[in-house]
């Protein structure tokens, strides 16, 4: 819970829904996620989707047969059904259980700030499987007014991923799929042990 005066991290995200609805679905899966397709399990197993948002991706890996649990704290976002949602978020996804072979975080870390991303990081690892995967998008570059966003490096958070026991197996840079200036997206892919 936020102290200060800064938004939360669902700030403007639950009276923005209808149009972020639009522009989330206006990109797919395959291309927001194609630098790290690869790392996706072929065979199905549990997928715990983090900040899902409409469900694109959760809808997405569902249909590839993962059984698939989509997070959000943003009831008015929720586009696709088919899939489990649960109201819960970071940094301690208190309501969230379970051992997931893949975990989604896309467009959320920037969200929490210092504090937070430990103890959220930590979480997640704890929500892993053995050889389990985590695939995060972090977003660099201008914050959007009423938003509570950090600027969080790869650096940063690769670090945060190997106090955890996570090891860094892919990271990659790409632009901005709706066109914003200087916004900046960088995929991080972490494993933990066998």
């Amino acid at each position: 819970m936020v102290t200060d005066d800064r938004p939360d991290s669902a700030a403007g995200y639950r009276e923005d829904a209808a149009a972020l609805a639009v522009q989330y679905e206006s990109v797919g899966f395959e291309e927001v996620h194609a630098q790290v397709l690869h790392l996706v399990p072929e065979r199905p197993g549990r997928v715990l989707d983090v900040g899902a948002g409409t469900g694109r991706d959760a809808a997405a890996l569902a249909a590839r047969g993962h059984r698939v649990l989509a997070v959000d704290p943003t009831v008015e976002l929720r586009v696709h059904r088919g899939f489990p949602w649960l109201a819960d978020s970071l940094p301690e996804l208190p309501n969230t259980n379970g051992e997931f072979e893949l975990i989604l975080v896309t467009a959320v870390w920037m969200h929490l700030d210092r504090p937070e991303r430990e103890r959220g990081m930590r979480r997640i690892a704890q929500l892993l499987a053995p050889g389990g995967r985590v695939l995060m998008l972090l977003r660099s570059g201008p914050v959007p007014a009423g938003r509570r966003m950090f600027d969080v490096g790869p650096d940063e958070t690769a670090a945060l991923a190997a106090a955890c026991g996570l090891a860094e197996v892919h990271r990659s840079e790409r632009a901005d799929a709706h066109g914003r200036a200087g916004v900046v997206w960088t995929h991080l892919a972490l494993e933990a042990p066998k």
